[in-house]
């Protein structure tokens, strides 16, 4: 098989599509596809988010942030909320979603989401283009409807989303 060589990109596809809801007195929700795990002693998970954010900022000044894993009923949600700046309206009033109180950290939850990770800021990475924050899991929220007979989260029972390439896909069958 013959190979050709591209120029660098983020090839790495497809990755998790995640609503990030941070701030306390005036939170925000930023749609993040630049998202990942880094460790699971202590669960640490990385978001990579641009400075000139509005998100950015607000992570920067409390230091925490819930990553709220949206199915794919909520697609018009992540999409509206991906393209619409916080800094002129309220993202949860807009899309008529929930703020919902966390259980560790200042930011809310997103309510209509099944799962959320409550994040306190470890390390600000300046990596170029975006800033990468590494975030210790202080907290997990499972809506019940997850788990499965031992309490564990059986991720087979909801539509996930993942970016691929520009495109909003939904995870399909266990292999």
């Amino acid at each position: 098989m013959n190979k050709v060589v591209q120029r660098p990109a983020t090839a790495l596809y497809p990755v998790p599509v995640v609503l990030v809801s941070c701030g306390d007195a005036r939170p925000n929700i930023i749609t993040l596809a630049w998202v990942g795990t880094l460790c699971s002693e202590p669960p640490m998970v990385g978001i990579a988010v641009r400075p000139s954010r509005f998100s950015h900022g607000l992570i920067r000044a409390t230091g925490e942030f819930v990553v709220n894993l949206p199915t794919a009923s909520l697609l018009s949600v992540v999409e509206r909320c991906g393209t619409v700046s916080g800094r002129q309206v309220d993202k949860f009033a807009l899309c008529g979603i929930t703020p919902a109180p966390a259980s560790a950290v200042r930011p809310p939850l997103i309510a209509e989401c099944p799962l959320h990770l409550e994040c306190r800021v470890r390390h600000t990475i300046p990596l170029g283009s975006h800033d990468l924050f590494v975030g210790e899991v202080m907290a997990v929220q499972a809506d019940e409807a997850l788990l499965d007979a031992r309490g564990e989260v059986d991720f087979q029972r909801a539509e996930w989303l993942c970016y691929i390439a520009g495109r909003y896909h939904r995870l399909g069958e266990h292999l």
